[in-house]
């Protein structure tokens, strides 16, 4: 018994079994201690309302408030893109080895070789890279779109998925004008200010001689606009029409410094033979060195022409082609002694439009020949 286990204890203190026996009391303490501490501690895990005892103990950890920032910042410098060490905006693209790239720089990378005439290779493991042996990398696309990011405006952190259209439509600091702007009105602001400025603006009671100046620019600039429009229809009206879709391949000069040009084969519209070329920021020496790059472009007649042949063309983007062209109308009178235009602009938007040209093994456009009735 309890007591009898007191007594023997109690009565002999110096001899062994009386050591062994406060062991054996110590060892039990320890033990029953131990085991209501477990018990507390399930009692406690069983009371949480989200508790699952089947789940492994990892998984329930959480992870301390200072992490998450850590943990966003080592996802970006393995997400970002290995030329520009920014983290990419649209697609993105990795080699044979796994590297990423935007596609910005991509498409630069491919842009630079070809002026080089180089074999483009990837920055950090230098295996060959192109259209072909690159691809798409979608699980970095998607975690790069759920990363979170800041607003411009408010300064809030919103994943950069939705990023664009809180910018656009939601976000109550965004920048905005006032909705009297068409009729001279100067003013933005934070767009949670417009509703208080609309209704103290003054334009809308504006007289209309005071009007009439502001009314004039804008049908100034709606003339310039119209102006392409009505030609280009006015064309379409002619008897003599002819379209082809055109293919610009990559040469080299015979220079001891090579440049880069382009040229068409041999093509057939209204009965006549043509050719086209380009050269690149009108064969510069480096262009390859210049963050600004265009493309420039001139129509040869190859054939024998018994009278001049008075032509208007436009160059227009090719079917499945992702440029963005805007239309220019040229014209030319072809002869026997002038067979060939001077070197027009192509009339693409940017130095990006350009290097997208330039990326692609051969640039496909479609060009329109008008026939000028006499």
């Amino acid at each position: 018994s309890l007591e009898e286990r007191d007594v023997g204890v109690a009565a002999a203190p110096g001899s062994s079994s009386a050591g062994l026996g406060v062991g054996a009391v110590g060892a039990a303490v320890e033990a029953a201690a131990g085991v209501a501490a477990m018990q507390d501690e399930v009692g406690i895990r069983r009371e949480g309302p989200e508790s699952d005892t089947d789940e492994p103990p990892k998984k329930r950890l959480k992870i301390p408030e200072g992490e998450s920032g850590k943990l966003e910042e080592r996802l970006y410098s393995v997400l970002c893109c290995t030329v520009c060490l920014d983290l990419p905006k649209a697609s993105v693209y990795q080699c044979t080895n796994g590297h990423l790239m935007c596609a910005g720089c991509f498409i630069h990378l491919l842009a630079d070789s070809r002026l080089k005439e180089e074999q483009a290779t990837c920055p950090n493991c230098r295996y060959e890279i192109s259209k072909n042996l690159c691809c798409r990398n979608l699980a970095v696309e998607k975690a790069v779109s759920e990363l979170p990011t800041e607003c411009t405006f408010c300064l809030k952190q919103f994943p950069r998925s939705s990023l664009e259209r809180h910018q656009k439509e939601e976000c109550q600091d965004r920048v905005t004008q006032c909705k009297y702007k068409r009729i001279g009105c100067p003013w933005q602001g934070p767009f949670h200010e417009l509703p208080g400025h609309e209704t103290e603006c003054s334009h809308p009671t504006k007289t209309g001689t005071e009007l009439m100046g502001i009314l004039g620019e804008m049908d100034q600039s709606h003339r310039r606009d119209m102006q392409l429009y009505n030609s280009i229809f006015s064309l379409l009206c002619y008897e003599k029409i002819g379209f082809t879709e055109v293919q610009f391949r990559p040469y080299r000069t015979d220079d001891f410094i090579t440049r880069l040009y382009y040229e068409t084969p041999r093509f057939t519209v209204l009965n006549q033979t043509w050719v086209l070329k380009a050269r690149v920021n009108d064969s510069e020496r480096n262009p390859n060195l210049s963050c600004k790059r265009t493309l420039s472009f001139q129509l040869i007649l190859k054939s024998k022409v018994n009278s001049a042949l008075e032509c208007s063309f436009l160059l227009l983007k090719g079917p499945y082609e992702d440029v963005r062209i805007t239309p220019v109308i040229h014209h030319h009178s072809f002869s026997n002694d002038s067979n060939e235009t001077d070197y027009v602009p192509l009339p693409i938007c940017d130095s990006v439009e350009c290097n997208k040209l330039l990326a692609a093994k051969n640039i496909n456009l479609r060009l329109f020949i008008f026939q000028v009735q006499k």
